[in-house]
């Protein structure tokens, strides 16, 4: 392998996917050649290519840079702080993406996140060679169609960094994945590197936040907006106010919140943060099954949604109606008790009730859905009344968060294996007791055995739908209003609770 060919590949891709100008080129190759402890450069004679990111081009600088010494370790981890490295030479610096990314927006939002995103994913940021191996799918439900999907994105975790982060000595800079001091930052063997990240600044409710996307994309322009101060997760009508005024800046996205409580929140509680993109969920698809009126804001459309979860849809042309009757609904609910369905707002003082919160500008009406979670737990559901009962954990037992409410399952990447096994087992070339991690699905292929035992269906379809009414009924268990006659008349207490 001739190791400059690869610099001047790579060099080259740059150019052509805008990362950098063509008056930058040399600037690029000395930094790369720093990078390797090379003194000297020889140009070469290249083929001209199209490549849809530059793994392979980074794949054969890190074969060479393990080959002389300069990589320590050949593991993902060492390989991943190291490719991040290389791929900073060829990126503008913050200010530069900034100045763009604004420049463009003058002209349409849908331009400059596009193109940002674009960015994100030509700079290695989001691993495409990596996502693009997620397994997607749609399933037909009561409910209209859920997206599967199996999350084969997060590389496994690497032994020997692990073993080396034991010596690490513990630091708290970043303070955590979502702080915008992760910016250029070059990461350790126990923190990814973020030298190719770059974040655009914005101001919501006369406050500093952040627009990113996010590594791992579920979905088309899967973004992340975070505080720009370090502060825990908190649902107040403040979070509705930055919710719509963020979809007034970028009305094409959509964005939401992960409730602000464990069990029913979501990964990242220690960091205020919303999540939104470019992208129709399941849940905005939903119609309304019934139309209600608050009083004192007869001006809002108010409704139950159609959906496993409780949802209230509110629309209004002014956004400021919404965070006030959002407000009301969420300081009500924070004190709501109905033990007939099992709903307790609190617990020897802790609270129990607080709001997944999605907002969207659709048909030139602000829109606010506002879900209802409640994370009490119990002697017979101990992971959480409103959570996967344990029937389905042989699915999902994580907790069910902003990108699940809305219809999207992101399943463990441990399925794809056990769902190989499990359509051999079921199609009698394979014998499930031989295989003791199906033993968590034993009681569903049983189940799965005797409804399809006459079949010659597919059993890859076959299983691929049984997941997604697996999903349905994880939605149904996280709702603290069923869709049952009982379920609704309980619902349409609390609506009339708020007068």
């Amino acid at each position: 392998m001739c190791i400059f060919k690869e610099i001047k590949r790579l060099v080259n891709y740059g150019i052509a996917n805008r990362l950098l100008c063509e008056e930058d080129k040399i600037y690029a190759v000395n930094r790369i050649l720093d990078i390797l402890n090379l003194d000297e450069y020889k140009d070469v004679e290249i083929e001209s290519e199209n490549l849809e990111n530059p793994q392979p081009i980074l794949d054969n600088i890190l074969d060479y840079a393990y080959e002389k010494g300069i990589l320590s370790h050949n593991t993902i981890t060492y390989r991943d702080l190291f490719d991040t490295k290389i791929m900073d030479c060829l990126l503008p610096r913050p200010s530069e993406v900034i100045r763009k990314f604004y420049e463009e927006y003058k002209k349409s939002p849908e331009l400059a996140t596009k193109n940002y995103y674009n960015m994100s994913k030509a700079s290695n940021y989001i691993r495409t060679e990596r996502t693009n191996k997620n397994i997607r799918w749609k399933v037909k439900t009561n409910f209209g169609e859920l997206d599967i999907t199996i999350n084969l994105s997060k590389p496994e975790k690497d032994p020997k960094a692990i073993a080396a982060a034991k010596n690490l000595k513990s630091s708290s800079y970043p303070k955590c994945l979502l702080c915008k001091e992760n910016e250029g930052y070059a990461g350790r063997i126990n923190y990814p590197a973020r030298q190719n990240h770059r974040i655009i600044p914005l101001i919501l409710n006369n406050e500093e936040w952040f627009l990113q996307f996010s590594p791992y994309v579920y979905y088309n322009e899967h973004a992340i907006v975070f505080k720009g101060t370090h502060e825990p997760m908190k649902i107040s009508k403040t979070t509705f106010e930055r919710l719509l005024e963020f979809v007034e800046k970028f009305p094409h996205y959509f964005i939401g919140s992960n409730a602000d409580l464990p069990i029913v929140g979501g990964s990242i509680l220690s960091h205020d943060h919303f999540q939104g993109g470019n992208y129709i969920f399941p849940m905005e698809k939903a119609p309304l099954i019934k139309q209600v009126s608050v009083r004192g804001f007869e001006d809002v459309d108010v409704g139950i949604v159609k959906w496993p979860l409780s949802v209230i849809r509110m629309r209004s042309e002014k956004r400021e109606r919404l965070s006030e009757l959002g407000g009301r609904i969420l300081s009500t609910w924070r004190q709501y008790n109905d033990e007939s369905v099992d709903i307790i707002s609190h617990t020897n003082g802790e609270p129990h009730n607080t709001i997944t919160p999605i907002a969207r500008y659709r048909d030139n009406k602000f829109e606010l859905d506002l879900v209802l979670r409640n994370n009490r737990t119990s002697d017979e559901y101990p992971f959480g009344i409103f959570h996967p009962h344990e029937d389905v954990h042989h699915i999902k037992k994580e907790n069910i968060g902003l990108i699940e409410v809305m219809g999207l399952a992101v399943l463990p990447a441990r399925l794809k294996y056990e769902l190989e096994l499990l359509k051999d087992c079921l199609s009698g070339n394979k014998n499930i007791s031989e295989y003791e991690e199906l033993n968590k699905h034993l009681k569903w292929f049983k189940y799965l055995k005797s409804k399809y035992e006459n079949t010659d269906m597919d059993f890859d379809y076959i299983l691929k739908m049984e997941v997604g009414k697996v999903f349905e009924r994880i939605l149904i268990d996280a709702g603290v209003f069923k869709q049952d006659e009982m379920g609704l008349k309980a619902f349409e207490r609390f609506i009339n609770f708020l007068h």
